[in-house]
């Protein structure tokens, strides 16, 4: 049954949400389309250009993401508290940068006095547009109804572009976040479209990489904090730093390489070697995380978490029961 979205976002249980959406047709929205010969991967370059744009004008920052071929996956996390605490202006200007704007608060920018009732009507659509600003569903609209007006102008044809809604899944907890990363950046890799991290294309993985071989940095080495990290993705720190993933860079690269390598060699009934140190503080055995990794998107509905973390949240819901928990 199709829950409503304000249902399956909130924050005040986690700021942390994982987003897909599948292009409705028979092309392709990116790589190669086999029945008219076409490549459209550079339609992979749209929505990475398009989702560091949004992220750079919305309250909400990219964790990972992952371009496949008809489908695309985001991990975002929504800072709220960031959107309260914008200046007027601020909400303005970023507003101005996606839509046009009014002549009421036009008139405002230009200094112009303005009598009580359009005082009142101007705080109104600011506080209106600063919702939107940190809100899912606004972000998503922007993203899906650029790329498929600009898709759909290149194909020379009109109608639906995505398959329905998007499809949102709430992290609940740590490892939560971490399990959804892992998959997402996996995902060329269990599609056989790449055999290596690096060679990811459009992933927030390669992205990560490639800034650390730019900084001379090699992956299995030991980096520190202050390593520079990709502007347009929200950052690795440590636990207690409240503006960073709650991970070690250096750990969650070595986790993911683990993770691909041991999915790719299981054939192989590879044996489990050197449990990733994110899992031993998470407590997490090897084997569960691989079978979590494989199963991912038949293991968990729309809300992913731990069965206790999973169950109080249907208590708080007043829901019976979320898929995972059983």
């Amino acid at each position: 049954m199709t829950r409503a979205r304000r249902a399956l976002i909130d924050l005040s249980s986690t700021s942390y949400y994982h987003l897909i959406a599948r292009c409705v047709r028979r092309a392709f929205l990116c790589g190669d389309d086999k029945y008219t010969g076409k490549n459209f991967d550079h339609r992979r370059r749209w929505l990475v250009e398009r989702i560091k744009l949004l992220s750079s004008v919305f309250a909400i920052e990219i964790a990972a993401y992952a371009i496949m071929s008809n489908h695309y996956h985001l991990v975002v996390k929504v800072n709220r508290q960031q959107a309260l605490k914008w200046s007027n202006n601020e909400v303005i200007c970023r507003w101005y940068k996606l839509y046009r704007g009014t002549p009421i608060i036009d008139r405002y920018l230009r200094g112009e006095e303005l009598i009580e009732e359009e005082q009142l009507l101007v705080t109104e659509l600011i506080e209106k547009w600063r919702a939107r600003l940190f809100d899912i569903s606004w972000y998503m609209k922007n993203l899906n109804e650029f790329i498929a007006k600009r898709a759909n102008k290149e194909d020379g044809c009109t109608g639906k572009y995505w398959e329905g809604r998007y499809k949102s899944q709430a992290l609940l907890d740590d490892a939560a976040l971490l399990s959804c990363m892992a998959y997402v950046d996996l995902n060329p890799i269990r599609a056989n479209m790449a055999n290596k991290l690096e060679d990811s294309d459009f992933t927030s993985i390669q992205e990560r990489i490639k800034q650390l071989q730019s900084n001379n940095v090699y992956v299995k080495s030991e980096i520190t904090h202050q390593v520079k990290q990709p502007k347009s993705l929200k950052p690795f720190g440590i636990r207690d730093h409240a503006r960073t993933l709650p991970f070690s860079l250096l750990d969650y690269l070595k986790l993911v390489e683990w993770t691909g390598h041991h999915i790719h060699t299981e054939k192989n009934r590879h044996i489990l070697k050197g449990t990733p140190n994110i899992l031993k503080l998470l407590k997490i055995g090897g084997a569960t995380w691989l079978e979590v990794i494989k199963n991912y998107s038949n293991h968990y509905g729309h809300f992913v978490g731990s069965k206790t973390v999973l169950r109080a949240h249907a208590a708080k819901n007043d829901v019976s029961w979320y898929k995972g928990v059983g």
